[in-house]
């Protein structure tokens, strides 16, 4: 029930109705109005300025979000960089050392990129600078990683054609010699068994029981067969590429044939005396391109370096051919 004000009306002497006019009503609802607006703009003003609005609450974060992404992209970036840098040291200083080819020079290789953005900048950069420079960074990182797959591929192909080399390249003695006990005349000036004059013996003579095999060995192919009247009896010659030739004389019988290929410690025939010889050995020859060289240098695979040193002590001992 609503309440009715009275008032003391001194005039009339008597109590009056309270009655407001309508002009007084309508001004305390206007002052009410601007007071509630106000106090709802100074609450909002120091809402926002301490507190946040909630849009910008949400683009805080988004903003913190993207920072945190950022720096994990960048921690990321760094590792990858550091990465490659490793493998492009390790491919110059150790891949290619190996195989003796040139290193890539730096300006072959994409340089580096000189990204040290601060995380506090990040704040002042514009979405479109901040993609840009990852994409710059990224771009930069593929194009090394380009560069490097090539450079191994490069390596990859070193590797198998020092693969190939080494095959190819003779490594053991043609016949078996555990007990170091058969070389029975080494390279250089020997006397000749028939002729009794110094001469130039341009091969290892290996003593053998007749019979004994005899082994191929480098990887090659077989260019020289049987006899051919030049004094090494039935022999066989073997091109094993990359400037390599072996010469395997005296054979009481060749078991390969001129054409085919052989590989490393492959039997091509066996010991005998044919042809110019004073008794059962293998006379054995090394080629390279073309000039004959000392094949006691080239036993690396079968002998230990006191072995070798041993060999090599009566490789140098002045005696008789027996070719």
């Amino acid at each position: 029930m609503k309440k009715i004000k009275y008032y003391y009306n001194t005039n009339t002497l008597r109590y009056e109705k309270l009655e407001t006019p309508f002009r007084v009503k309508l001004l305390r609802i206007f002052g009410f109005v601007a007071a509630a607006l106000v106090t709802a703009g100074l609450i909002s003003y120091v809402a926002f300025q301490f507190i946040g609005s909630p849009k910008e609450k949400i683009l805080q974060q988004q903003n913190e979000d993207l920072r945190d992404n950022y720096r994990q992209l960048k921690d990321r970036i760094q590792s990858i960089q550091q990465q490659m840098q490793e493998l492009e040291k390790r491919d110059n200083n150790v891949y290619r050392a190996i195989f003796e080819a040139n290193p890539i020079p730096d300006s072959a290789r994409a340089k580096e990129l000189e990204n040290k953005l601060e995380i506090a900048s990040v704040s002042k950069l514009q979405d479109n600078q901040l993609v840009a420079s990852i994409v710059k960074t990224l771009d930069n990182l593929s194009s090394r990683l380009v560069s490097q797959k090539k450079s191994y591929d490069e390596v990859e192909e070193l590797v198998k054609n020092k693969e190939k080399l080494l095959s190819h390249t003779p490594a053991i003695q043609p016949v078996s010699n555990k007990d170091l006990n058969r070389v029975a005349s080494g390279f250089g000036y020997r006397i000749d068994p028939v002729y009794k004059t110094t001469k130039f013996h341009a091969g290892l003579d290996f003593s053998a029981p007749q019979g004994t095999p005899i082994y191929a060995t480098a990887d090659g192919t077989v260019t020289t067969a049987g006899s051919t009247g030049n004094g090494y009896g039935n022999h066989v010659i073997i091109n094993h590429g990359y400037g390599y030739e072996t010469l395997f004389g005296h054979m009481v019988r060749v078991k390969v044939r001129s054409g085919i290929t052989v590989k490393r410690g492959e039997v091509i025939g066996w010991v005998g005396s044919t042809g110019k010889s004073t008794g059962p050995h293998c006379h054995y020859e090394v080629h390279k391109n073309g000039e004959k060289i000392n094949p006691i240098y080239f036993f690396f695979n079968d002998l230990t370096p006191e072995q070798f040193d041993m060999l090599l002590k009566k490789a140098a001992a002045s005696n008789q051919s027996f070719d």
